[in-house]
């Protein structure tokens, strides 16, 4: 495989023409080996910024477009105006509505086209015969555009594309296949550590009622963070979202008000000496909890010389009151706000918890200024990647919740508030999500206070809240259960 990657990292040299480099990143993107090639890839955007792509080729304006943005990487979205006529090339209109999905909700020229873009594609789609792959990649798009794709999940349904396509590249398609094999073995070799951390903490033989779902967990953070250098960051993370599954269950469905207002106190006091007075199975989720966090402090101590337990102590609490409130709306009978119940369900979903401790445990970029924004008011990006996860989960699983008696989602309150049904209300949040999603790329306009990494990981937070939890059936977990299936056991055959 050292001789492939050499060959590819030959071909990615200075002296390529620029279409064609671009055209070798974005499918070495696609096919989930860019990673391998991050400096020779560098070394182009930066070369791209300077380049000006032949005046009337959309294709190739569109694909150096999509590139510069996606690594905040300065480039005008006014160089499309031009382009807003018919009878334009299909693969350059793919790549403008491609492009458009970077937009932000200043850009009206990118809004609009998004709007050209679509329609000539959907008419295209009806009435023209195009080559098979060119036609299955405009259905796929139309579906679901490539920056809103789950990563990893998008690498291997685009292995199998590129392999039915026109003369493929062998070389790539072999490297591509040989690495994603690869990298699945290293991810069931940390699933199944996570496992056993789990069965070994006891916390689900001790807590009948709570979920065990270490591959729901594990698959949540192959999402948001793909790339195999995080493999620390995914193990680490994994036992954080199995823990706050275990919380959402006792707040949820098993302990009293009195009960949960005294792990909340308790929490808040981050304190060992203090759970004396907690129900036994409170005291052991607690341990669980107290435990984990400080040897994730540790290892951060140890390897980066940080000492940020009062960063991660302070939003775990932060995630637990939220809890509280909510339990405290349920029991006494409240109707929150949709606003009032988004702002407090951003921070039970887990969201500010989880970019916290990536943040940390990634360790880039870290310095003075970004460290203020890891406690209250957390960055906007926080609370933007958390407001989509929030409202992906609340469409996901609000029949759920709804048959276990809990009619807080934002689905139910919206239809309560603005008089709606609940289908109207359903495609108002899907909007809303939409208009987030314009809010999020705002990050890559290249002001951010952070490093790409952590603007990465909430992209692809919001990415994969989608994967989890959009369905068609009244249960996410089928949709859940194949994607486990397809990114974690299903080798590709060579």
């Amino acid at each position: 495989m050292e001789e492939l990657k050499e060959k590819t990292r030959r071909t990615l040299g200075r002296d390529l023409d620029p279409m064609a480099a671009m055209k070798l990143i974005d499918t070495l993107q696609w096919l989930g080996i860019s990673y391998q090639y991050e400096e020779e890839i560098d070394f182009w955007l930066e070369k791209l910024q300077h380049w000006e792509a032949p005046e009337h080729d959309l294709q190739a304006t569109a694909i150096r477009f999509r590139l510069l943005r996606q690594n905040a990487r300065p480039v005008n979205s006014d160089i499309f105006t031009k382009f807003m006529v018919e009878n334009q090339d299909k693969e350059g209109l793919l790549c403008l509505y491609e492009a458009s999905y970077l937009g932000t909700n200043d850009e009206y020229i990118l809004s609009k086209a998004m709007t050209f873009a679509e329609a000539e594609l959907k008419s295209t789609a009806r009435g023209t015969a195009l080559p098979q792959h060119l036609s299955r990649l405009i259905s796929r798009a139309l579906e679901l555009p490539r920056h809103m794709r789950m990563e990893r999940l998008e690498s291997r349904l685009y292995i199998d594309e590129y392999y039915n396509q026109n003369h493929p590249n062998d070389h790539l398609l072999k490297l591509a296949k040989s690495d994603y094999n690869h990298v699945q073995s290293l991810y069931q070799m940390e699933l199944a550590e996570v496992s056993r951390w789990l069965k070994h903490l006891g916390l689900i033989d001790k807590l009948s009622f709570a979920r065990n779902r270490p591959m729901e967990c594990f698959l949540w953070t192959v999402g948001v963070f793909p790339h195999p250098k995080y493999s620390v960051v995914r193990i680490e993370m994994a036992k954080c979202i199995a823990i706050l599954l275990v919380i959402d269950d006792i707040f949820d469905t098993y302990g009293t008000i009195e009960e949960l207002a005294l792990f909340t106190q308790t929490t808040k006091k981050w304190d060992l000496n203090a759970i004396e007075e907690l129900p036994e199975y409170m005291k052991i989720c607690f341990m669980a909890l107290y435990n984990t966090t400080n040897e994730i402090a540790y290892h951060i101590l140890k390897e980066q010389g940080r000492n940020v337990l009062q960063f991660l102590a302070k939003t775990w609490i932060d995630t637990i009151e939220a809890f509280f409130v909510e339990a405290e709306w349920f029991n006494n009978g409240q109707t929150p706000s949709v606003e009032d119940y988004l702002r407090n369900g951003v921070t039970t979903s887990g969201s500010y918890m989880a970019l916290v401790f990536a943040f940390f445990l990634i360790g880039e970029g870290i310095n003075e200024q970004n460290v203020k924004y890891m406690v209250k008011p957390y960055a906007t990006i926080f609370s933007i990647s958390g407001m989509i996860l929030r409202l992906w989960d609340d469409l996901g699983t609000s029949k759920e919740e709804k048959d276990r008696g809990d009619n807080s989602s934002v689905v139910t309150l919206l239809m309560k508030e603005k008089n709606l049904s609940e289908d109207d209300a359903r495609e108002h949040i899907i909007e809303l999500i939409r208009t987030l999603w314009k809010d999020l790329n705002r990050e890559l306009l290249g002001w951010s206070k952070f490093p790409l990494t952590l603007i990465h990981t909430c992209f692809n937070m919001s990415r994969t809240s989608q994967v989890i939890y959009q369905h068609q059936e009244n249960s996410y977990f089928s949709n859940v259960d194949s994607f486990v299936d397809l990114i974690l056991y299903n080798p590709i055959k060579n």
